[in-house]
């Protein structure tokens, strides 16, 4: 069949699960509370479900009274019974994949609940409406007449007490279709190496051959293959090697330190980026809109939401809320109840909603990456467009960038702690701090009352890393690739100080 038609085909396919979306976006409310007391139905004949009654529990108010939030550590034994060949503990049908993941500085891995359910209703069903959103603002889109270039930290999968555990990606790798394989690159033996540096050159050599009209991936990691690509081939830019390409969607990382230079890499008015959020535990939200910046709360995945609000999180007054009684703007951690199990589960990132009607987020952080050393309260969506804004007015680009605290010392007040390591440095770098920093107290009124006159922090303190500084710190614990990813922000200097080492034994 001419691959015309078949994108014509795709289109009008995907396209009709606009009408669906159209209702949760009309009923969002109430589409929650039905997903909620069907997964407590579902779920009333568990070990879980009978230790908390589910099946009396008719409606939010007692399910919020009687099933506790809970942490990975909370779960972590009932898990571990799990991958030991027990079923039915908290979710009814079997599960035997196991999605690894230790975050960004966590040692100790995770092991999050991946079911048959989640797998079909909530990845592979995002994964289309990404598509479905995408086509439907996109009337002329020739999307299916290439490929998709994706790019995941695909590992090879585990077998333990006939449970596997592996990279989300290589569980979603080994359980998709044949016609996903036929429209992606690179195939799906190159997608699954262990080796990231080994893979990175057989994803070039594989990918510069196709006609690839899509990009999928983490922003930092898809442009450390991307530069990769230019070298190889010795093009200026990407449309000269993949003339058709017309849209990345991306997700992990905040695209606002990077977007120049993707823009650079892509010289089109025409390309287009669509973000999206998801995590090992769910895809949750997805940009429905060109050339936004919000992204669409996804509510009929299985995953029923609450929140924290931010300014109670972790305290004696620490409330939550419910999907209906969100605020615009506030700042929120999320809890999740989903169709793998996960009960009232805090995933620890952050987030705050842009719109009501239909709700929409943008993605602010992690619960434990923000500096509030002096209570200056900086998070990472301020580090992250502070640094973007900075970048612009110097013409120079960053690689990646982490913050930590100084202390206070006797008399001598405290600073933020910058390691930056630049794919193009500034012509002055006190320019760049001066931007950087008046940028911070334009968006935190915060951190600008502590920095006012000096009053409680001093000027920040910037070091410029030598280069491949945070991709050998990566290496170094075996976090190449994929979603593994800096921590922007540290209420302590752990990871600064291990940072220091580094470049101070260099320089020996």
């Amino acid at each position: 069949m001419p691959l015309p038609i078949i994108n014509s085909i795709a289109t009008w396919i995907l396209k009709k699960r606009i009408h669906q979306i159209e209702l949760f976006m009309k009923y969002p409310n109430e589409v929650q509370e039905e997903l909620l007391l069907s997964l407590l139905k579902i779920s009333e004949n568990t070990m879980l479900g009978r230790q908390y009654d589910f099946n009396t529990i008719k409606n939010y108010q007692t399910f919020s009274e009687r099933v506790p939030v809970s942490t990975y550590e909370d779960l972590e034994p009932m898990i571990e019974q799990t991958r030991k060949g027990m079923q039915n503990i908290f979710w009814p049908t079997s599960i035997k994949w196991f999605a690894k993941s230790s975050g960004t500085t966590n040692a100790k891995s995770k092991f999050i609940p991946v079911s048959n359910e989640s797998l079909e209703n909530c990845h592979y069903k995002a994964s289309k409406d990404l598509l479905s959103l995408y086509l439907n603002n996109n009337e002329d889109s020739q999307l299916f007449v290439g490929k998709s270039l994706r790019l995941g930290g695909s590992k090879e999968l585990y077998e333990d007490n006939n449970t596997f555990f592996g990279d989300l990606s290589a569980i979603l790798i080994d359980n998709m279709p044949i016609w996903a394989e036929f429209s992606s690159t690179p195939s799906n033996r190159v997608s699954l190496m262990g080796d990231w540096e080994i893979k990175l050159m057989a994803i070039v050599q594989e990918t510069i051959y196709e006609d690839v009209t899509s990009l999928a991936g983490v922003p930092s990691w898809m442009l450390v293959l991307l530069n990769k690509v230019l070298e190889e081939t010795g093009k200026t830019n990407l449309l000269e090697i993949w003339p058709h390409a017309e849209v990345y969607f991306h997700g992990g990382v905040s695209f606002d330190p990077y977007r120049e230079q993707y823009q650079k890499l892509f010289p089109s008015n025409d390309f287009n980026y669509y973000e999206i959020y998801n995590a090992s535990e769910g895809f949750f939200a997805i940009q429905d809109l060109n050339n936004s910046n919000d992204l669409l709360l996804m509510l009929d995945y299985g995953i029923f939401y609450e929140f924290i609000p931010m300014d109670t999180f972790g305290t004696t007054e620490q409330k939550i809320v419910r999907l209906a009684e969100v605020e615009l703007f506030k700042n929120y951690a999320v809890v999740i109840t989903t169709n793998s199990g996960l009960w009232r589960y805090m995933i620890g990132d952050t987030v705050r909603f842009t719109s009501l009607n239909p709700y929409r987020i943008r993605v602010t952080g992690r619960t434990k990456h923000y500096i509030n050393v002096f209570g200056e309260e900086l998070i990472v969506e301020n580090t992250d467009q502070a640094i973007a804004k900075a970048c612009h007015e110097t013409q120079s680009e960053v690689v990646d960038y982490t913050v930590a605290p100084v202390f206070m010392d006797g008399k001598e007040k405290g600073a933020h702690e910058w390691m930056i390591e630049f794919k193009k440095s500034p012509e002055n770098i006190n320019y760049f701090k001066k931007m950087l920093d008046d940028t911070l107290q334009s968006l935190n009124s915060d951190y600008e009352a502590k920095r006012r006159n000096n009053m409680t922090l001093n000027p920040l303190i910037i070091n410029v890393a030598r280069p491949n500084l945070f991709y050998d710190w990566l290496k170094e614990r075996d976090k190449l690739g994929g979603q593994h990813k800096i921590p922007r922000l540290s209420n302590e200097r752990t990871y600064l100080e291990q940072l220091l080492r580094m470049q101070f034994a260099e320089q020996i």
